[in-house]
């Protein structure tokens, strides 16, 4: 028997809309059927509040913050009704702060992923931007989206609680052109979907490419994610070459350790491999608004499932390569292969690459990007 327990993360842009705003308060909660949202001001930083919301709607929690637009924790039952968290996190949200490296759980842009050289040409133009794995640019500079300071507001309805946040990232930031002006909204619903949504539009011709960078462990992270089941709906990939930039080919995944067409052991794939995973899965060769599965999820000694669903051209997988002796929450010390990230986005360096889909974003025009992530557990 299988048991489904849905969690929507969409990420779309739309008008923006109206919300109730809570006020500032040390702590506030709102109610609505069984559904709840407490916020508790955590701090200062930027000299604008920061704050941590619980979501609850009677059989999971999620947990969030408007610094970083991060997840910070997902609570969900395993096959015995066991809750346990199931990504990455760290102990306060105040350690987001300083002590967040990997972006556990937060929303990065403007661009995620690399882009080769730290410059991209537009309308004639080269466009540099901030080399902070140099020569090379990566997921929106050295103070991207993940270390903002959203302003926020909470709202509640009959069917979800959430939180609707707003940053606007200036012409030129991290050498980006035009004022780009996003909302980032994620909430709860009564039917168990956790909806993250991002709206953006700009002044002057840019590129954006805005994901959420949560780092996942279906064991409950009581060790690593060696043993867990993975399918990516994909046959082809983008290699890279020893900096991890993408040469520019589309390569088959056919007869290469890429191929999880079919469900594959994740730990027997990165001993083929001979590393972890740090690529770009074609799940579209063209941009296009289609919700598509890309990949499902099984840790077997759990019984936790996840089907991942987008509408973008690809997917990162990321096996945590990079995390050595990292303190996390409740004491536990991660390590490599501890979790994995599935990051629905557009391909890496695309603004350099002519024969990938563009992530090019202009005046009059929106951005659309949708993922559902369907956590469900298989008995």
């Amino acid at each position: 028997m299988i048991q489904l327990i849905v969690f929507s993360i969409s990420l779309l842009f739309i008008s923006p809309i109206t919300v109730p705003m809570v006020p500032t308060q040390l702590k506030s909660t709102m109610h609505s059927a069984n559904l709840t949202i407490k916020t508790e001001k955590i701090g200062v930083r930027d000299a604008k509040e920061v704050f941590k919301y619980t979501l609850e709607n009677g059989s999971m929690r999620v947990e969030m913050t408007n610094f970083g637009g991060i997840l910070s924790r997902i609570v969900v039952p395993d096959k015995n009704g066991k809750s346990e968290n199931v990504v990455l996190a760290l102990e306060d949200i105040s350690d987001y702060f300083t002590k967040n490296g990997p972006s556990l759980g937060a929303a990065v842009g403007r661009y995620a992923n690399r882009i080769s050289n730290a410059s991209f040409p537009l309308d004639g133009k080269t466009i540099e931007v901030t080399k902070n794995i140099p020569p090379n640019h990566i997921h929106g500079g050295t103070i991207g989206f993940s270390k903002k300071v959203w302003d926020a507001n909470t709202f509640s309805n009959a069917e979800e609680v959430g939180v609707k946040m707003h940053y606007i990232s200036a012409d030129g930031e991290e050498g980006f052109p035009g004022t780009l002006d996003t909302w980032l909204t994620m909430s709860l619903t009564t039917d168990n979907k956790l909806i993250v949504k991002f709206e953006s539009t700009t002044d002057k011709k840019t590129i954006v490419n805005l994901t959420n960078h949560s780092y996942f462990n279906l064991n409950g992270i009581v060790g690593d994610v060696r043993e867990h089941q993975l399918k990516i709906f994909a046959d082809s990939y983008t290699p890279t070459d020893v900096a991890q930039i993408t040469t520019g080919e589309v390569v088959e995944v056919k007869n290469t350790p890429f191929d999880f067409r079919s469900a594959k052991n994740l730990g027997e794939k990165i001993d083929e491999l001979g590393r972890g995973f740090d690529e770009n899965f074609v799940t579209k060769t063209k941009n296009s608004p289609d919700l598509i599965q890309i990949a499902w999820v099984k840790d077997p000694e759990s019984g936790r499932t996840m089907n991942v669903f987008s509408t973008a051209p690809g997917v990162q997988l990321y096996t945590a390569n990079g995390i050595n002796d990292f303190a996390g929450a409740d004491g536990k010390i991660y390590q490599p292969f501890w979790a994995f990230c599935l990051e629905p986005q557009a391909w890496p360096d695309s603004p350099n690459r002519p024969n990938f889909p563009s992530a090019s974003l202009s005046p009059g025009e929106k951005y659309i990007h949708e993922i559902v992530y369907e956590f469900g557990v298989d008995n």
